[in-house]
């Protein structure tokens, strides 16, 4: 009988055991799930909040990328196109030079071949047997030869041909082609030092009204680069320039040929800096003073759109 209850306290003290070490495991699992799941949490939340950050900063990334892209494109065209605009002037002034050079040579041979002699009369013949002297004069048959020879007087040298146009030197309107070619490559910068050129060594010519009138396309050309990239501080101040620019066609060559053209493009500089006052008494001083012009049209389609607002 002693022995049953021992029994029934090892069976006891066995399933307590088993419970308590089932609980232990139980709960040491359920730990580790909840640690594991907020560390999980945590970082999706970090995951979350970064995404956040580069859909916040990305367009500003995108944006100084392409501004930077667009910047190092321009800057490579223009290299592009200066580089070109100078292999053709160098291509040009060579062959100039060449052509120069030839002519100096054909000059310098001219000058140096003296003139073919001629006989001064019928008596003089190269002696029999022996190579003509010049200026020995043969004695006739029964005659006596004189003691020395009368020597013949020299030929009057031709006067040297009068100097021609020399077409091999650069002239001013392959300076101003050049700078044109240089704009027509959108080489503005280069084009602008090149009409400006022109126009310093040339003031009077009739192309320099032409002239001042393409910087002021040039700068106008480049605000409206800077304007597709992106940059309005730069564009405003290229409009500004351009604007200063068509002035001095206005002012410098009022009659000139680009002065029309000048005036309306001034006035579209204008409009684009919010001037459309200023913009509108320029359409109309072209209005009044050049009703032929070609840009006349589109002014006074301009000066319609102006007032109506």
């Amino acid at each position: 009988m002693a022995r049953r209850p021992l029994r029934l306290l090892a069976v006891a003290l066995l399933l307590g055991g088993c419970a308590t070490a089932a609980e232990m495991t139980g709960t040491a699992t359920q730990g580790d799930l909840v640690q594991i799941r907020a560390e999980v949490a945590a970082l999706q939340a970090n995951a979350r909040q970064l995404k956040a950050q580069v859909d916040t900063l990305g367009p500003q990334v995108d944006g100084r990328l392409r501004d930077q892209a667009a910047e190092l494109e321009r800057q490579a065209n223009a290299l592009g196109g200066r580089t070109d605009g100078l292999a053709t002037t160098l291509t040009r002034l060579s062959s100039r030079l060449d052509e120069l050079s030839t002519r100096v040579e054909a000059l310098n041979r001219q000058l140096g071949t003296p003139p073919p002699a001629r006989p001064p009369s019928s008596s003089i013949a190269p002696a029999p047997g022996a190579a003509p002297t010049p200026g020995a004069v043969i004695p006739a048959p029964g005659s006596t030869p004189p003691q020395t020879a009368t020597p013949a007087p020299p030929a009057t040298p031709m006067p040297p041909p009068p100097p021609r146009p020399t077409t091999g030197a650069l002239q001013p309107e392959d300076i101003y082609q050049a700078a044109y070619i240089d704009f027509s490559k959108g080489a503005y910068q280069l084009a602008i030092i090149n009409f400006r050129e022109f126009i310093r060594r040339f003031p009077d010519h009739n192309l320099a009204g032409n002239a001042q009138y393409w910087i002021g396309e040039a700068y106008f050309s480049l605000a409206r680069g800077f304007t597709d990239g992106a940059q309005a501080d730069r564009a405003q101040e290229e409009l500004g320039k351009a604007i200063q620019e068509f002035r001095k066609v206005v002012a410098n060559y009022p009659r000139g040929e680009k002065t029309p053209a000048a005036l309306y493009k001034e006035a579209l500089a204008l409009i684009e800096l919010k001037q459309p006052q200023v913009a509108q008494a320029r359409l109309q001083y072209l209005v009044d003073n050049f009703p032929q012009a070609e840009e006349t049209p589109l002014a006074r389609e301009r000066l319609a759109v102006l007032k109506d607002r």
